[in-house]
Protein backbone atom coordinates (compact mmCIF):
# COMPACT_ATOMS: atom_id res chain seq x y z
CA UNK A 1 0.00 0.00 0.00
CA UNK A 2 2.03 3.08 -1.45
CA UNK A 3 1.26 6.39 1.29
CA UNK A 4 1.49 9.86 -0.37
CA UNK A 5 1.62 13.26 1.71
CA UNK A 6 -1.14 15.50 0.27
CA UNK A 7 -3.45 17.55 2.24
CA UNK A 8 -2.98 14.45 4.43
CA UNK A 9 -5.84 12.62 2.63
CA UNK A 10 -6.52 10.15 0.29
CA UNK A 11 -5.64 10.62 -3.23
CA UNK A 12 -7.70 9.54 -5.96
CA UNK A 13 -6.62 9.10 -9.53
CA UNK A 14 -8.30 10.84 -12.06
CA UNK A 15 -8.03 9.46 -15.63
CA UNK A 16 -8.35 10.89 -18.98
CA UNK A 17 -10.06 7.46 -20.57
CA UNK A 18 -9.54 6.76 -24.69
CA UNK A 19 -10.07 4.25 -26.97
CA UNK A 20 -7.30 3.60 -30.14
CA UNK A 21 -7.39 0.51 -31.87
CA UNK A 22 -10.05 -1.06 -29.58
CA UNK A 23 -7.74 -0.89 -26.31
CA UNK A 24 -8.51 1.64 -23.19
CA UNK A 25 -5.78 3.49 -22.20
CA UNK A 26 -5.52 5.92 -19.11
CA UNK A 27 -3.45 8.85 -18.51
CA UNK A 28 -2.50 10.63 -15.54
CA UNK A 29 -3.79 14.25 -15.32
CA UNK A 30 -4.25 15.14 -11.90
CA UNK A 31 -5.56 13.83 -8.42
CA UNK A 32 -8.62 14.08 -6.53
CA UNK A 33 -8.11 15.06 -3.00
CA UNK A 34 -11.03 13.24 -1.05
CA UNK A 35 -9.82 15.08 2.50
CA UNK A 36 -10.84 15.22 5.98
CA UNK A 37 -14.57 13.43 5.45
CA UNK A 38 -16.99 16.19 7.20
CA UNK A 39 -20.22 18.01 6.56
CA UNK A 40 -20.42 20.07 4.11
CA UNK A 41 -21.89 22.29 6.16
CA UNK A 42 -18.63 22.70 8.93
CA UNK A 43 -16.44 23.31 5.72
CA UNK A 44 -16.63 26.79 6.52
CA UNK A 45 -15.35 26.67 10.24
CA UNK A 46 -12.94 24.00 9.07
CA UNK A 47 -11.16 26.63 6.45
CA UNK A 48 -11.51 28.98 9.67
CA UNK A 49 -9.76 26.75 11.60
CA UNK A 50 -6.60 26.00 9.26
CA UNK A 51 -6.93 29.68 8.20
CA UNK A 52 -6.38 30.89 12.50
CA UNK A 53 -3.60 28.47 13.20
CA UNK A 54 -1.22 28.68 9.64
CA UNK A 55 -1.68 32.24 10.29
CA UNK A 56 -0.02 31.80 13.66
CA UNK A 57 2.56 29.26 12.16
CA UNK A 58 3.42 32.55 10.13
CA UNK A 59 3.57 34.89 12.82
CA UNK A 60 5.42 32.89 15.00
CA UNK A 61 8.17 31.47 13.35
CA UNK A 62 8.48 35.13 11.38
CA UNK A 63 8.67 36.79 14.47
CA UNK A 64 11.68 34.10 15.91
CA UNK A 65 13.23 34.44 13.02
CA UNK A 66 13.81 38.01 13.32
CA UNK A 67 14.57 37.93 16.80
CA UNK A 68 17.42 35.97 16.16
CA UNK A 69 18.65 37.75 13.54
CA UNK A 70 18.75 41.05 14.45
CA UNK A 71 20.00 40.29 18.64
CA UNK A 72 23.32 39.67 18.72
CA UNK A 73 23.44 37.90 22.05
CA UNK A 74 21.51 35.10 19.87
CA UNK A 75 24.49 34.44 17.58
CA UNK A 76 25.13 30.96 19.18
CA UNK A 77 24.90 27.77 17.50
CA UNK A 78 21.63 26.82 19.35
CA UNK A 79 19.72 30.16 17.84
CA UNK A 80 21.04 29.50 14.71
CA UNK A 81 19.70 25.79 14.43
CA UNK A 82 16.23 26.78 15.71
CA UNK A 83 16.41 29.97 13.18
CA UNK A 84 16.79 27.46 10.57
CA UNK A 85 14.23 25.38 12.14
CA UNK A 86 11.65 27.70 12.11
CA UNK A 87 12.39 28.75 8.23
CA UNK A 88 11.62 24.51 7.66
CA UNK A 89 8.60 25.16 9.96
CA UNK A 90 7.51 27.65 7.70
CA UNK A 91 8.08 25.77 4.75
CA UNK A 92 6.66 22.67 5.09
CA UNK A 93 3.73 24.42 6.28
CA UNK A 94 3.19 26.88 3.45
CA UNK A 95 3.50 23.39 0.53
CA UNK A 96 0.65 22.14 2.27
CA UNK A 97 -1.72 24.27 4.02
CA UNK A 98 -3.03 27.13 1.43
CA UNK A 99 -3.36 24.38 -1.27
CA UNK A 100 -5.55 22.69 1.27
CA UNK A 101 -7.57 25.52 2.34
CA UNK A 102 -8.32 26.06 -1.27
CA UNK A 103 -9.39 22.69 -1.88
CA UNK A 104 -12.01 22.69 1.54
CA UNK A 105 -13.89 25.82 -0.03
CA UNK A 106 -13.68 24.26 -3.71
CA UNK A 107 -16.42 21.67 -5.52
CA UNK A 108 -13.38 20.41 -7.37
CA UNK A 109 -11.17 18.91 -4.95
CA UNK A 110 -8.35 18.22 -7.65
CA UNK A 111 -4.70 19.18 -7.63
CA UNK A 112 -2.45 18.71 -11.20
CA UNK A 113 0.16 15.91 -11.49
CA UNK A 114 2.37 18.37 -11.90
CA UNK A 115 1.68 20.12 -8.71
CA UNK A 116 1.35 16.92 -6.96
CA UNK A 117 4.77 15.73 -7.48
CA UNK A 118 5.88 19.52 -6.13
CA UNK A 119 4.28 19.03 -3.15
CA UNK A 120 5.78 15.57 -2.42
CA UNK A 121 9.17 16.61 -3.18
CA UNK A 122 8.85 20.12 -1.29
CA UNK A 123 7.09 18.08 1.68
CA UNK A 124 9.74 15.46 2.34
CA UNK A 125 12.47 17.46 1.63
CA UNK A 126 11.54 19.74 4.65
CA UNK A 127 10.92 17.01 6.74
CA UNK A 128 13.32 14.79 6.54
CA UNK A 129 15.67 18.32 6.64
CA UNK A 130 14.20 19.13 9.90
CA UNK A 131 14.56 15.94 11.18
CA UNK A 132 18.13 15.95 10.92
CA UNK A 133 18.77 19.37 12.40
CA UNK A 134 16.86 18.44 15.51
CA UNK A 135 19.41 15.52 15.36
CA UNK A 136 22.15 18.37 14.89
CA UNK A 137 21.03 20.44 17.90
CA UNK A 138 20.98 17.43 19.98
CA UNK A 139 24.46 17.44 19.38
CA UNK A 140 24.47 21.21 20.11
CA UNK A 141 22.73 20.11 23.46
CA UNK A 142 25.61 17.00 23.61
CA UNK A 143 28.45 19.19 23.58
CA UNK A 144 27.33 22.26 25.66
CA UNK A 145 26.82 19.78 28.31
CA UNK A 146 29.20 17.04 28.02
CA UNK A 147 32.21 19.31 27.12
CA UNK A 148 30.95 22.98 27.76
CA UNK A 149 34.80 24.31 28.07
CA UNK A 150 35.46 22.91 24.35
CA UNK A 151 32.10 24.17 23.35
CA UNK A 152 33.21 27.37 21.53
CA UNK A 153 35.74 25.16 19.91
CA UNK A 154 33.62 22.28 18.56
CA UNK A 155 30.80 23.76 17.50
CA UNK A 156 32.20 26.56 15.49
CA UNK A 157 30.57 28.61 12.78
CA UNK A 158 31.57 27.13 9.87
CA UNK A 159 30.61 22.98 11.65
CA UNK A 160 27.29 24.25 12.22
CA UNK A 161 26.74 25.72 8.34
CA UNK A 162 28.19 22.23 7.58
CA UNK A 163 25.27 20.25 9.79
CA UNK A 164 22.47 22.53 8.25
CA UNK A 165 24.04 22.37 4.78
CA UNK A 166 24.20 18.70 5.34
CA UNK A 167 20.72 18.54 6.72
CA UNK A 168 19.26 19.94 4.09
CA UNK A 169 21.19 17.74 1.37
CA UNK A 170 20.31 14.31 3.17
CA UNK A 171 16.14 16.03 2.63
CA UNK A 172 17.53 16.37 -1.02
CA UNK A 173 18.40 13.18 -1.91
CA UNK A 174 15.44 11.61 0.14
CA UNK A 175 13.32 13.90 -1.69
CA UNK A 176 14.67 12.60 -5.02
CA UNK A 177 14.14 9.02 -4.32
CA UNK A 178 10.80 8.96 -3.05
CA UNK A 179 10.11 10.78 -5.97
CA UNK A 180 11.71 8.42 -8.42
CA UNK A 181 10.13 5.12 -6.64
CA UNK A 182 6.65 6.37 -6.68
CA UNK A 183 6.35 8.43 -9.86
CA UNK A 184 7.97 5.75 -11.85
CA UNK A 185 4.91 2.92 -10.97
CA UNK A 186 2.38 2.52 -12.96
CA UNK A 187 -0.50 4.10 -12.10
CA UNK A 188 -4.36 2.26 -12.69
CA UNK A 189 -7.63 3.41 -11.99
CA UNK A 190 -8.39 1.41 -9.54
CA UNK A 191 -5.27 2.73 -7.51
CA UNK A 192 -5.95 3.96 -4.55
CA UNK A 193 -2.99 6.06 -2.59
CA UNK A 194 -2.94 7.32 1.04
CA UNK A 195 -0.53 9.97 2.50
CA UNK A 196 3.26 8.77 2.31
CA UNK A 197 6.24 9.16 4.72
CA UNK A 198 9.12 6.54 5.53
CA UNK A 199 10.44 6.04 8.52
CA UNK A 200 13.37 4.17 7.69
CA UNK A 201 14.64 7.86 6.56
CA UNK A 202 14.61 9.58 9.82
CA UNK A 203 15.78 6.36 11.82
CA UNK A 204 19.68 7.37 11.54
CA UNK A 205 17.96 10.76 13.58
CA UNK A 206 16.31 9.23 16.04
CA UNK A 207 19.80 6.90 17.26
CA UNK A 208 21.62 10.22 17.12
CA UNK A 209 18.66 12.04 19.43
CA UNK A 210 18.66 9.38 21.74
CA UNK A 211 22.49 8.10 21.94
CA UNK A 212 22.96 12.28 22.27
CA UNK A 213 20.47 12.41 25.74
CA UNK A 214 22.08 9.16 26.66
CA UNK A 215 25.21 10.74 27.34
CA UNK A 216 23.45 13.79 28.18
CA UNK A 217 21.64 12.68 30.91
CA UNK A 218 24.59 10.29 32.08
CA UNK A 219 26.86 13.84 32.71
CA UNK A 220 23.55 15.71 34.45
CA UNK A 221 23.46 12.78 37.04
CA UNK A 222 26.93 13.18 38.01
CA UNK A 223 26.46 17.24 39.10
CA UNK A 224 26.46 17.02 42.58
CA UNK A 225 23.98 19.94 43.10
CA UNK A 226 20.71 19.73 42.56
CA UNK A 227 20.50 23.44 41.33
CA UNK A 228 23.59 22.65 38.81
CA UNK A 229 20.78 19.24 37.33
CA UNK A 230 18.34 21.59 36.76
CA UNK A 231 20.44 24.24 35.09
CA UNK A 232 21.88 21.53 32.72
CA UNK A 233 18.23 19.82 32.33
CA UNK A 234 16.74 23.34 31.20
CA UNK A 235 18.80 24.01 28.45
CA UNK A 236 17.57 20.80 26.84
CA UNK A 237 13.62 21.10 28.14
CA UNK A 238 12.96 22.99 25.11
CA UNK A 239 14.65 20.97 22.32
CA UNK A 240 13.43 17.84 24.42
CA UNK A 241 9.66 19.11 23.73
CA UNK A 242 10.43 20.34 20.02
CA UNK A 243 11.69 16.70 19.61
CA UNK A 244 8.85 14.99 20.96
CA UNK A 245 5.62 17.07 19.51
CA UNK A 246 7.15 16.12 15.70
CA UNK A 247 8.21 11.96 16.43
CA UNK A 248 4.93 11.81 18.91
CA UNK A 249 2.63 12.64 15.98
CA UNK A 250 4.38 10.86 13.28
CA UNK A 251 4.31 8.03 15.45
CA UNK A 252 0.86 8.44 16.63
CA UNK A 253 0.26 8.48 13.04
CA UNK A 254 1.41 5.21 12.36
CA UNK A 255 0.13 3.39 15.52
CA UNK A 256 -2.94 4.11 14.45
CA UNK A 257 -4.52 1.14 13.18
CA UNK A 258 -5.96 1.08 9.36
CA UNK A 259 -9.45 0.33 10.42
CA UNK A 260 -9.25 4.07 11.49
CA UNK A 261 -8.14 6.04 8.63
CA UNK A 262 -9.59 9.02 9.35
CA UNK A 263 -7.71 9.37 12.83
CA UNK A 264 -4.73 8.89 10.86
CA UNK A 265 -5.33 12.36 8.98
CA UNK A 266 -6.36 14.04 12.25
CA UNK A 267 -2.88 13.53 13.33
CA UNK A 268 -1.43 13.97 9.97
CA UNK A 269 -3.12 17.86 10.61
CA UNK A 270 -1.54 17.87 13.84
CA UNK A 271 2.20 17.60 12.66
CA UNK A 272 1.59 19.81 9.97
CA UNK A 273 -0.83 22.53 11.22
CA UNK A 274 0.03 22.55 15.33
CA UNK A 275 3.85 21.34 15.53
CA UNK A 276 5.09 24.43 13.45
CA UNK A 277 2.91 26.46 15.29
CA UNK A 278 3.84 25.20 19.04
CA UNK A 279 7.35 25.03 18.07
CA UNK A 280 8.32 28.90 18.41
CA UNK A 281 6.03 29.04 21.83
CA UNK A 282 8.09 26.31 23.46
CA UNK A 283 11.35 27.58 22.59
CA UNK A 284 9.87 31.47 23.73
CA UNK A 285 8.40 30.28 26.92
CA UNK A 286 11.05 28.26 28.10
CA UNK A 287 13.85 29.55 27.04
CA UNK A 288 14.90 33.52 29.05
CA UNK A 289 16.93 34.94 26.20
CA UNK A 290 14.26 34.58 23.80
CA UNK A 291 11.98 36.15 26.42
CA UNK A 292 14.92 38.79 26.90
CA UNK A 293 15.21 39.73 23.42
CA UNK A 294 11.29 39.31 22.94
CA UNK A 295 10.83 41.97 25.45
CA UNK A 296 14.06 44.21 24.12
CA UNK A 297 11.78 44.26 20.60
CA UNK A 298 8.66 45.06 22.56
CA UNK A 299 10.14 47.96 24.41
CA UNK A 300 11.88 49.45 21.59
CA UNK A 301 8.31 49.61 19.37
CA UNK A 302 6.73 51.38 22.67
CA UNK A 303 9.17 53.47 22.92
CA UNK A 304 9.13 54.62 19.04
CA UNK A 305 5.22 55.06 19.63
Amino acid sequence: KLHLLTFYCTLKQKFAMGDKGGDNHSEVTDFILVGIRVRPELHSLLFLLFLIVYGMVLLGNLSMIGIIVTDPRLNTPMYFFLGNLSIIDLSYSTVIVPKAMVNILSQKKTISFAGCVAQLFLYALFMVTEAFVLAAMAYDRFIAICNPLLYTVRMSRSLCMQLVAGSYLCGWVSSILQISVTFSMSFCASRVIDHFYSVLIILPTIVVIVVSYMYIVSAVLKIRSSEGRKKAFSTCSSHLGVVSLLYGTVSFVYLTPPSNPELRKVASVCYILFTPMLNPLIYSLRNKDVKDAMKKVLWKKKVVL
